[in-house]
């Protein structure tokens, strides 16, 4: 039998136990989530729509108030831009797409290599800038944790492997790709356990939070 390559071992065993500790992290949590919700609320309703309540809730808080807007209008701006930036490399990459029809069975067109370089690019810049805002800015390194701070790194190692394996920069492309898909890995295997969930918990979060205030009748 030949010896595993670290290649070998980034597409096979590595990859299979990372892509099962996501999932059953992520499952582990979203349940723990549902049962904090368990307790039924016996106070008298004053709405009825919850519906209504709970999407009204996820639009108003995916902006900041408009007392705050002017203190955080770079923080605002540049999460949403950069969630955007790594959406568009992460999904519309034919090698992604590749990766994904083989766990989904489906796929989808791709965007050219330069819109993905570019757009690696701009998420890799922007997640330094605001890396560097939270380290300097006097309040965000006051709430900042290490969570916040090992979150932003492992996200990082995947943008940074993947753009110098594109480029072929650095050590020789098999190799770049091997610490490419290992930092991935790593992502995968850190994210249901770090405030990376926030992915998922975001907007069932702010949708609950409507339908607890409309309960109340306060508009969220």
């Amino acid at each position: 039998m030949e010896n595993m390559t670290l290649l070998d071992f980034a597409r096979g065993p590595g990859l299979q136990w990372a892509l099962w500790i996501f999932c059953l992290g992520v499952v582990w949590r979203i349940v723990g989530a549902m049962y904090l919700l368990g307790n039924k609320d016996l106070s008298k309703a004053r709405r009825t729509n919850y519906i209504r309540s709970g999407l009204r809730a996820i639009l108003t808080r995916s902006t900041p108030a408009e007392a705050f807007e002017e203190k955080i209008r770079f923080q605002h701006i540049s999460g949403y831009a950069w969630h955007l930036a790594l959406f568009v490399s992460v999904l519309f990459f034919a090698p992604h797409i590749l990766f994904f029809e083989s766990i989904l069975g489906f796929s989808w067109p791709h965007l050219p290599n330069t819109i993905i370089l570019f757009s690696g690019a701009v998420a890799t810049a922007l997640l330094i800038a605001l890396l560097i805002r939270r380290a300097t800015h006097p309040v965000q390194r006051l709430i900042s944790t290490a969570d916040d701070y090992i979150s932003i790194a492992v996200v990082l190692l995947p943008l940074i492997t993947g753009l110098a394996a594109f480029a072929h920069i650095g050590l020789r492309y098999e190799t770049m790709l091997a610490l490419h898909l290992l930092s991935v890995e790593l992502m995968l295997i850190w994210y249901p356990f770090s405030k990376l969930m926030h992915a998922f918990m975001t907007f069932p979060a702010r949708y609950q939070t409507g339908t607890f205030f409309g309960h109340r009748g306060i508009k969220a």
